[in-house]
């Protein structure tokens, strides 16, 4: 009688616990995707490096590649469950409905933070990059000459962009819907954000304006365009890190490391632009000494305030290395 009782009682709560660790499980990837799309808001600081450090990237771009027409034959045979599960639905709903509600949600206020305390922002981002990097260095089990190369392109290449003189083109349909393809494609390689790809493009500010008005004829058109840019790119991403892994991990290290020249906090401001909101924004900008901001800009540096975002941003990649090797 004993047993009767203890059993289903053990049962259930042996499930409850089950439940809650899935639960924190579906919270976890919802707060990687909202950090994504945090990350994605601001050009320059790209979402895949955000999924490389909080270690799901390659399952990330596993999901994105198993979206093409092979599954129309599991549908027949396994139906819409057999589809879902190859396509590890759960989690692309959790990562990507964590990006779109962070976008939404936060596209005023990293407009905000850009505005008014830049030098701060851009030093937690250029703290996180700069860990990151470091972290992806450690993920190439085997150098010699061809990776230090790739690595050096990558930089190379990161640099390059981030120094490119912006150009504008009109948000027609067509230049939306290739405008989404490419900056997607750039969204989920670190180091080379899709925001600073709009930026080059003159399409950031129409884009970011039509996600906070919700002006969805732009953001349609815009829409489509990621979705295919992003399920044709991820399958030759995920052909390279499974074929040559050590060459991709020290490409994307050097696209990331590249990448900090165009995140550093302190800028003077050589050319700028009006928006398309008729705001006069910075167009081409040098890197200088913090130490010699304020006079140049006539701005605070907030170089306490800055150094500290910094520190606590590789802290927090520290933190989150340790959590994940605590788990393995």
């Amino acid at each position: 009688m004993a047993d009767g009782i203890e059993c289903p009682f053990l049962f259930n709560l042996c499930s409850k616990g089950q439940n809650m660790s899935n639960y924190s499980s579906y919270f976890a990837l919802i707060a990687r995707g909202m950090a994504m799309g945090a990350a994605d808001v601001v050009p320059g600081v790209s979402g895949g490096t955000i999924a490389f450090i909080t270690g799901i990237y390659d399952r990330l771009l596993n999901a994105l590649k198993s979206v093409n027409p092979s599954l129309l034959k599991v549908l027949g045979d396994e139906g819409v469950a057999g589809v879902w599960q190859r396509i590890d639905g759960t989690f692309l709903v959790c990562v990507f409905g964590g990006v779109l509600t962070s976008i939404l949600s936060f596209a005023h206020v990293i407009t905000w933070f850009l505005a008014t305390y830049p030098e701060m922002l851009w030093a937690f981002f250029f703290g996180l990059i700069l860990v990151s990097g470091l972290h992806m260095i450690r993920q190439v089990h085997h150098w010699h000459a061809a990776t230090i190369i790739t690595l050096i392109a990558g930089i190379v290449i990161a640099y390059a962009v981030g120094v490119l003189t912006p150009t504008s083109l009109e948000p027609e349909p067509v230049t939306l819907f290739f405008a989404g393809s490419i900056a997607i494609c750039a969204m989920i390689l670190p180091g080379i954000s899709g925001s600073f790809i709009l930026l080059m493009m003159g399409l950031y500010g129409p884009v970011i304006d039509a996600v906070k008005s919700l002006n969805f004829s732009v953001l349609i058109v815009f829409g489509l365009g990621c979705i295919g840019g992003l399920l044709s790119f991820s399958h030759v991403l995920s052909w390279l890190l499974k074929k040559h892994r050590d060459l991709a991990i020290s490409l994307l290290t050097g696209l990331m490391l590249g990448a900090l020249g165009k995140v550093w906090p302190w800028k003077e401001t050589l050319e700028t632009r009006v928006n398309s909101s008729g705001e006069l924004v910075p167009l081409i900008q040098a890197n200088v000494s913090p130490m010699n901001y304020q006079g140049i800009t006539g701005q605070p540096a907030y170089l306490v305030e800055s150094i500290g975002l910094m520190i606590f941003a590789i802290a927090l990649v520290a933190m989150i290395e340790w959590v994940d090797s605590k788990k393995h």
